[in-house]
């Protein structure tokens, strides 16, 4: 997802209602079920511009907001900037004049339906940065037209929509009453539909995947079921948006407090002498009331690391404490601290200390087979392998350079050759990113000690010497 930077020039000074076009915007729900719609994604990014390009494909009039003007002239030019997005499959919207990328938010006006994918990270406190979404609503009400349909599609807590959204939305002039009355009269239309984009998933596109959906009032939410229903098998609307807006964060919790679960079963195994990979593996054979979840060194990605605080930080609101959710954000996120900490006692072992060796990263991506580095567990190892004075090179043939980041900066730092020669010449190896393409065998082969944070190389027979398991 695309950041909104401040460049924006925000004005918060009260609006006048902006002028409208009503006889070209539709203003009944059913009119969004029809084609040739002019929809706008603000925010161009792993979300964004997936969702854009599937709009196009479905015929309409698509337009990729960003205030990053790289990625505006890139997708212009039929460039791709995410790994699993061929170029090809934009030149072919851009031949049809079905897309097209701006940094222009005044084209805001023309669109139908305009759909918000913005970042919503956490900041130093661990607690809702929304001030992405919060800058792009005030973006839209300075453009918003009598008619229009407002999705927000950022993960976020439940209440964000009618809280945060919907009153500066109203700034604009123009009313959208939350009520649950069907011939509720709205000026504009304003729904919840929670991401669901899972990038480098060769199993579940993002028409395969069914899409949650609500509006702050019935014609909202009929209006966002007709535009979803053109591009996706599967709409589920929900009562509210504050529903729909839990339902994500429930998916993800459930994701992140199992996954702490085997974290915390792999730190006890590891203790007992018991390869936690095989007791998970077992488990997974019982065709009913279980499901494998694997241990690793952290968790990655922008959803499952974040959304847990969201709830976390809004239940405090209401006097409750989620203690299942904090104490699995504990345990995840100390899981690099392990990982640095079973290297130095590997080092150890071998008579070197940490300070002054030199390591080698395999893998930065959050996950296999992607080039997606948002909240990966690699970048704070590498940061804590730097500050115990290690040098600290890596390799990634997804994400060629690293360069500054929200939290981190490793601006220079390149993606080093994986040889024979260059393997041996390090103290030790930490599989941190299990891409397809390694040859883990070849990798043990020639590297004096591995560190293996995803059991990588459990089919690798010879050197098993090598090996530390993280």
């Amino acid at each position: 997802m695309s950041r909104l930077h401040s460049r924006l020039q925000l004005d918060t000074t009260p609006m006048k209602p902006p002028p409208t076009t009503t006889e070209k915007l539709p203003r009944r729900p059913d009119a969004f079920a029809e084609r040739n719609l002019r929809v706008g994604i603000i925010g161009c990014g792993y979300v964004g511009l997936p969702l854009a390009l599937r709009f196009a494909e479905a015929g309409h009039r698509v337009t990729g907001f960003d205030t990053d003007p790289r990625k505006v002239a890139k997708l212009n030019a039929g460039q791709s900037y995410l790994r699993h997005i061929p170029a090809e499959k934009i030149q072919q919207q851009l031949s049809c004049e079905h897309f097209q990328a701006s940094g222009e938010f005044a084209q805001l006006r023309e669109m139908d339906a305009i759909l918000i994918c913005v970042p919503t990270p956490l900041d130093e406190r661990r607690e809702p940065d929304l001030c992405y979404v919060e800058q792009t609503a005030h973006v839209i009400a300075q453009n918003l037209q009598r008619g229009q349909l407002v999705v927000l599609e950022s993960t976020t807590y439940p209440g964000t929509t009618e809280e945060l959204v919907l009153p500066i939305l109203e700034r604009s002039g123009l009313r959208c009453p939350v009520s649950s009355a069907e011939d509720v009269t709205t000026d504009f239309y304003l729904a919840f539909s929670p991401e669901r984009e899972d990038p480098g998933n060769q199993q579940y596109s993002l028409a395969q995947i069914p899409k949650v959906v609500a509006g702050v009032n019935p014609p909202s939410r009929l209006a966002v079921e007709h535009l979803y229903r053109q591009i996706v098998t599967r709409v589920v609307p929900v009562s509210s948006t504050r529903t729909a807006e839990m339902t994500k964060l429930l998916e993800n919790i459930f994701r992140s407090v199992n996954i702490a679960l085997v974290n915390e079963l792999k730190l006890l195994c590891q203790r007992m002498g018991i390869n936690i990979w095989e007791v998970i593996e077992s488990a997974a054979t019982k065709p009913f009331g279980y499901m494998p979840f694997y241990p690793g060194p952290g968790l990655g990605g922008h959803c499952i690391p974040v959304d847990p605080f969201y709830l976390s930080w809004k239940a405090r609101e209401y006097d409750f404490t989620t203690r299942f959710i904090e104490l699995a954000g504990e345990i995840n996120v100390s899981m690099p601290y392990h990982v640095v900490e079973t290297t130095a006692q590997a080092l150890n072992a071998r008579h070197k200390a940490m300070n002054g060796s030199r390591l080698l990263i395999l893998g930065v991506a959050y996950k296999k087979d992607v080039d997606d580095m948002r909240e990966s567990p690699a970048l704070k190892i590498l940061q804590l392998l730097q500050q115990r004075g290690a040098q600290v090179d890596y390799n990634d043939p997804y994400v060629p350079e690293l360069y500054a980041m929200r939290h981190y900066d490793f601006s220079g730092l390149k993606s080093v050759e994986l040889t024979a020669e260059r393997l041996a010449g390090y103290d030790g190896v930490l599989i941190v990113t299990d891409h397809s393409c390694y040859d883990f065998a070849f990798i043990v082969r020639h590297a004096r000690l591995v560190v293996d944070t995803r059991n990588a190389t459990r089919n690798v027979a010879e050197h098993r010497e090598k090996i530390v398991l993280a």
